[in-house]
């Protein structure tokens, strides 16, 4: 798995390069989490457009990472899959994580996501 970095404007894309977060990967995405967003200050969005599996793991790695950034800083996400999509509609977490449905809705919006998330 990797994690890959760019800016657009202020906002830090972080894209994850992998089809898969669980037990595996997760302390990876963790520990490139950390690393990747220390100093920033603009708004981070993860992008999972390569993600077509999630478990509780992956999940809870998502919600570590968020818990890193200082209130009230928020991860977002965009590029949910069908499979991710519905992971997040299962447990709610749609209500946790600011939701766009892509890239460009994304740092479109200038503030915090659309919480778009289809019912499963």
């Amino acid at each position: 798995m990797n994690l890959n970095k760019t800016h657009v404007g202020a906002d830090v894309i972080l894209t994850v390069d992998a089809d898969r977060i669980d037990a595996a990967n997760a302390v990876y995405l963790k520990d490139a989490f950390t690393a990747m967003t220390a100093g920033e200050t603009g708004r981070i969005i993860m992008d999972l457009k390569a993600i077509t599996f999630m478990d509780s793991s992956g999940l809870g790695a998502m919600v570590v990472a968020m818990k890193q950034l200082i209130a009230p800083r928020k991860l977002e996400l965009c590029n949910l899959q069908p499979a991710v999509n519905k992971v997040f509609t299962l447990t709610r977490m749609y209500s946790v994580f600011p939701i766009h449905d892509d890239l460009e809705a994304a740092t479109s919006t200038g503030t915090s996501g659309s919480n778009n998330v289809s019912a499963a």
